[in-house]
């Protein structure tokens, strides 16, 4: 008996695919016996087995964030077909075109023909897609995030791990000042790693050069995921603007600082926990894919950043990793690790509780 197969679309990064995690595994759950397979770009096969819920990597990626062309599918139709990957007809008829016997989208005025729940542009990334499949009958939890902890060892055990990076400048904080902390860092004992993706040499070597850094903990041309893995799984703090090593971080439970710009943490942010610390300016959205930092990104400083590290001091995991003393000097916890922290509107750039969505095709 031929074996059935679920087919997902989510051809996007791997921040995406990261917080399609829950997802995946909710329909995991819900077809034991199918094979699930992943439309999503090549070098996200790794990614995808670390999931727990992926059998194989159908290869597919569109010219930049947009629905690929064409699937290059073979066989028989899918038995379901699942449209992670946004909420516009090019993704919905990509699907369609391949006659599974159930597609699974969120409705469309240009797709009346599937009958889904409706699409909330504010909806948190993770939220989205969960409640997508609840629509469908199929119990999905946002929470089930976390990944297995690499098997390779850390090539900077313990070490504060910057990314200056971004899928777009809009989202990336000033260079100046990710060297403007890794000098406090530094000066107190601190190994202070700088890491980029693949094109953003330039970028790391500017942070390394501003920061003295040595040679040995400049992690440039887009590490392999397994050792990025590694890395951040075995990070003191992992400091980043809104991008793929965020949701890495999050997958890890590896402490956290994530800086927002021109989207809010309540629609891509981390879940509410201690180790993880959303910076974020209240205001107007901006463009996540635009050619200049985002004015909210701007109203961050250096010394919002430093005090969210200082906050993370008082958790038990940077301690047993045996590094230096705190990240922030005469700045003890404000309050006890296991209480929620409190909503943006608390303070000018605060901690926020929750995080959010995606972008439709």
């Amino acid at each position: 008996m031929t074996r059935g197969r679920v087919l997902v679309l989510r051809a996007l990064g791997l921040g995406d695919l990261l917080a399609g995690v829950p997802a995946l595994r909710a329909l995991r759950r819900a077809h034991p016996d199918h094979e699930l397979v992943l439309a999503a770009p090549a070098e996200l096969a790794p990614v995808a087995a670390a999931s727990g819920a992926v059998d194989r990597l159908l290869p597919a990626a569109g010219p930049g964030r947009s629905v690929p062309r064409r699937l290059h599918w073979t066989g028989p139709p899918p038995d379901v077909a699942v449209d992670l990957h946004g909420n516009g007809p090019p993704s919905h008829r990509l699907l369609s075109r391949l006659r599974p016997r159930r597609l699974l989208a969120f409705a469309h005025p240009g797709t009346p023909e599937i009958d889904g729940p409706p699409w909330y542009a504010e909806e948190h990334e993770r939220d989205r897609w969960c409640r997508l499949l609840r629509a469908y009958g199929i119990d999905a939890d946002p929470s089930d995030l976390r990944l297995p902890r690499p098997a390779a060892p850390s090539p900077a055990p313990g070490a504060v791990v910057l990314h200056p990076g971004a899928g777009a400048p809009s989202r990336c904080w000033p260079v100046e000042r990710y060297a403007a902390v890794a000098g406090a860092l530094r000066a107190r004992g601190h190994r202070v790693v700088v890491t980029g993706g693949a094109g953003e040499d330039d970028l790391v070597a500017r942070l390394a050069e501003l920061a003295g850094l040595p040679g040995t903990d400049v992690f440039g041309g887009g590490l392999p995921y397994d050792r990025l893995s590694a890395l951040v799984a075995g990070a003191r703090a992992v400091v980043s603007g809104d991008t793929g090593i965020a949701h890495l971080a999050v997958a890890h439970a590896a402490p956290s600082v994530t800086l927002f710009g021109p989207v809010p943490p309540s629609r891509w942010g981390p879940p509410a926990h201690p180790r993880h610390r959303a910076l974020w300016h209240p205001g107007p959205d901006g463009d996540p894919h635009g050619h200049e930092t985002d004015p909210a990104l701007l109203r961050i400083g250096t010394d919002d950043v430093l005090d969210a590290l200082g906050a993370l001091d008082a958790l038990d995991a940077p301690d047993a990793l045996g590094t230096p003393g705190p990240l922030t000097p005469g700045r003890p916890p404000t309050r006890d690790p296991l209480t929620p922290v409190r909503e943006a509107s608390a303070l000018p750039c605060d901690l926020i509780r929750r995080t959010g969505p995606s972008e439709a095709p």
